[in-house]
């Protein structure tokens, strides 16, 4: 087991350790990492108050069309309605409890498995066998409770707090940032899910910084990064980033040839976007590229893994070559990932690890912590 500062709570390490300036920042505390009474914290105050990613609203095209989700330990059901519109639901029957609908699909109604208790898609019950000689039940007064649910630049955005700010409000500087390159309008291509043995926060630190990227992506993209010309700007409240000016070796991190809208840098430029607490968003002119992050406990994470292209690259006849080579690079690029942050966490739970000084190329990571920190009572 590993060995925390017994005097502090890991919050008030975590507090400390941010009330640094960031010229001598050090990593995060090990306890925020491992202990269960922080990630009960996190679940709180940061998972069942934020916004959270679903995915892209492409992935939910026709009436019926469904996935499930998990926010803070509530199963959560998002649903395309008869009307079109994106609804967010409990996943939980209104009678002995049973959760509903597991991974994505589509569906004509919700039905229990249990009892065959029948939702329609705007969560109002349809039906309920064998129910008419109890007294007090009444139909027409019972319905699936209602979960927030926006879309946001193509993203399903999804919060169980009834008072959190609208998405567009919260996240109006990443649209000033990257708004040139129209974000909603990409087409996803897949959507993946996995469960790695680390800590949320240790795979989310590992996307903010491309100083890993020479070393832990030896083998695939470590090549193309030259950490002498890597900058990491001040990020902003709720997010943080950092991108890279790319040559011509991979076509689709480009502006498509047809394209005359964006101009100079704006044709190469990749956006590495850090939107707190857990959507992970590599944006290019061509495709992009996406990470949503559950908490699992202390030591697990699940992950949804996305990505598809710009609107004039999906149209593109040559585009389903360019991006079957793509997803091959970003699978093995994950498989990589994989393998660091569970290392790392395997290393914060050693006895003698400790946390160690941050480089300047590792701004982000002093920014989520100190977002972290202010989330908490």
């Amino acid at each position: 087991m590993t060995r925390h500062d017994l005097k502090l709570t890991p919050l008030a390490e975590l507090r400390a350790n941010v009330a640094q300036p960031f010229e001598r920042a050090t990593a995060m505390p090990k306890s925020v990492y491992t202990s269960p009474d922080f990630a009960a914290l996190e679940e709180q105050h940061i998972f069942a108050a934020e916004w959270l990613c679903a995915g892209r609203a492409d992935a939910l095209p026709n009436p019926g069309d469904y996935l499930t989700m998990e926010i803070s330990g509530e199963p959560i059901i998002i649903l395309r309605d008869r009307d079109g519109t994106l609804r967010g639901l409990s996943n939980v029957c209104r009678h002995r409890m049973s959760t509903l609908l597991e991974g994505r699909g589509n569906t004509r109604a919700i039905v229990c498995p249990y009892h065959a208790w029948t939702y329609n898609l705007d969560g109002t019950l349809r039906g309920a066998p064998a129910m008419t000689l109890n007294e007090g039940f009444c139909k027409d007064q019972i319905a699936l409770p209602k979960v927030r649910v926006e879309t946001w630049l193509g993203w399903i955005m999804v919060t169980l707090n009834p008072d959190a700010a609208p998405p567009a409000e919260v996240l109006m500087d990443v649209e000033n940032l990257v708004g040139y390159l129209d974000m909603g309008n990409y087409v996803e291509a897949f959507r993946e899910e996995f469960h790695w043995n680390t800590n949320w926060k240790v795979l989310a630190e590992n996307f903010m910084e491309s100083y890993h990227l020479p070393v832990c992506h030896h083998d695939t993209i470590g090549g193309t990064v030259d950490l002498l010309k890597m900058t990491c700007p001040e990020g902003f409240p709720a997010f943080n980033y950092h991108y890279i000016v790319k040559n011509d070796s991979l076509p689709l991190t480009l502006a498509h040839p047809s394209n005359t809208t964006l101009v100079g840098e704006e044709r190469r430029i990749t956006w590495l976007l850090s939107v707190y607490p857990a959507l992970l968003i590599t944006l290019t002119p061509g495709y992009f590229w996406y990470l949503c992050l559950t908490p699992d406990g202390p030591g697990k994470v699940r992950v949804l893994f996305g990505g598809g292209l710009a609107p004039d690259w999906a149209a593109d006849p040559e585009a389903p070559a360019h991006f079957a080579a793509l997803k091959a690079l970003l699978d093995d690029v994950n498989v990589e990932d994989k393998g660091c942050v569970e290392r790392v966490y395997r290393g914060l739970c050693a006895q003698m690890s400790v946390p160690g000084a941050l480089s300047h190329l590792e701004r982000p990571n002093f920014e989520f912590a100190t977002y972290i920190a202010g989330k908490m009572p």
